[in-house]
């Protein structure tokens, strides 16, 4: 396949400002330091008061290298500040690199903030042929594509209103509905998508997915790791501005949720109420704290203690979400009767053959329930925990292994298959 894209040694360089530590002065400093920096503005107005901040270079990018291929359908992954939005911005030729080269072959049509590329003044008809004329398209091009543009992105009624009187939502649908649709040779999304509602997220999945089909390269930047695992077969994982990994999205993502949750794999945080306090809750039963198998049953502890006496039950619960924060199911020691002062631990087993292949969060607390129904919940710590399931493939490749099922849970039931001839 074509390269299109090629990155050699990319770095971007800013300055950050950091104000100088205050000292202890008199009044008499105070009104002299003020007039001399009156002064100072009057007679340079436009020069930067260095004196009040120490300046700091700051590589939001350094050393990047990778090659993307025509089709390729990449998805960006890292936390917050790991130069994604960066790194975006320089593909798109909205921010010059500092250093290294960029190569790229080919339309670029990019969605990163909601109102990018748009003036706000026009309406929306308008911004589809401006969009249309900045990615280099005929007119006669843009009206082919007009008809599709505004169906998909279900603003018919507004066309002609001028988009500043959009709603972020209303925004993106068009955003994204004229970068998709205009025929760019490269599609970049950030995480503006978030943006919109649910249904709306899944149709710009399939539509990328369509365009991918079509030879197109698409880079797709999320926090959803669902989303990403579903649309990109490549994941490129970013930290500190540099490339930690780049190759296949489950890859990625595992190292990702690795690496931001390592700490996870057990918590000693001391949080909780009067009653009752969290002493540490970790997984039991792992070769890998952060790893299991789909056939492997594992164990949830939690360690509590109860400060004080008092008439009520005190009932261990966990809470599965996956990661998109979604919630799996919660399980509690519902027969759990009312217990005296002192440190407990309560066990949790999590059968094999349950959950499906991905990664997976565990919050845990504890709720007081007191007579006649009332309950107080003493603490809820939501990502306590953190593991990844692996799907060995040793049954599945007997006939070929297709990827992960749909959905988050995979039990192994009992079937029996028999004939019905009588």
């Amino acid at each position: 396949m074509t390269t299109v894209i090629k990155v050699e040694n990319l770095g971007k360089k800013y300055l950050i400002g950091h104000e100088k530590q205050a000292r202890y002065s008199t009044l008499r400093d105070s009104l002299s330091h003020g007039i001399k920096s009156m002064a100072r503005r009057i007679r340079h107005p436009f020069q930067a008061n260095t004196e009040e901040t120490e300046l700091e270079d700051f590589w939001a990018l350094k050393d990047i290298n990778f090659e993307i291929k025509q089709g390729d359908k990449v998805g960006i992954i890292g936390r917050n500040g790991a130069g994604k939005s960066t790194l975006l911005k320089i593909l798109s030729r909205i921010t010059t690199p500092t250093a290294g080269r960029i190569t790229l072959k080919g339309r670029v049509a990019s969605l990163l903030e909601v109102g990018t590329g748009f003036h706000p003044e026009l309406s929306g008809r308008e911004n589809i042929f401006l969009n249309g004329a900045i990615l280099g398209m005929r007119k006669a091009e843009i009206k082919r594509k007009f008809d599709e543009i505004v169906a998909f992105a279900e603003v018919e009624k507004f066309l002609d209103t001028p988009v500043k009187r959009y709603s972020s939502g209303m925004y993106v649908r068009l955003a994204f509905a004229v970068a998709a649709h205009l025929e760019p040779e490269i599609l970049i999304v950030d995480e503006v998508l978030a943006v919109g509602d649910a249904q709306f997220q899944k149709k710009c999945l399939g539509k990328m997915d369509e365009v991918s089909q079509e030879g197109r390269t698409i880079l797709f930047v999320s926090h959803n790791m669902g989303m990403i695992s579903n649309l990109c077969q490549k994941g490129m994982l970013l930290d500190d501005g540099k490339v930690c990994l780049n190759g296949h999205v489950a890859d990625a993502i595992h190292l990702y949720y690795k690496n931001l949750n390592e700490k996870h794999a057990t918590t000693n945080r001391r949080i909780g109420s009067e009653n009752i306090e969290l002493l540490s809750a970790e997984l039991v039963g792992l070769t890998d704290k952060l790893q299991t198998t789909i056939h492997d049953e594992f164990t949830i502890r939690m360690k509590y203690k109860i400060k004080k006496d008092i008439d009520a039950r005190c009932v261990p619960n966990f809470h599965f979400f996956a990661p998109d924060g979604s919630y799996i199911f919660i399980s509690n020691a519902a027969g759990i009767t009312k217990l005296p002062t002192g440190i407990y631990i309560a066990d949790c087993k999590v059968p094999g053959n349950l959950l499906n292949e991905g990664t997976y969060f565990v919050g845990v607390a504890i709720t007081t329930y007191f007579n006649y129904g009332n309950y107080h919940v003493d603490f809820f710590e939501r990502n306590a925990l953190t593991f990844n399931v692996i799907d060995p493939m040793d049954e599945s490749n007997r006939y070929g292994y297709a990827g992960p099922v749909p959905g988050v849970l995979r039990p192994k039931l009992d079937w029996s298959v028999y004939s019905g001839n009588l």
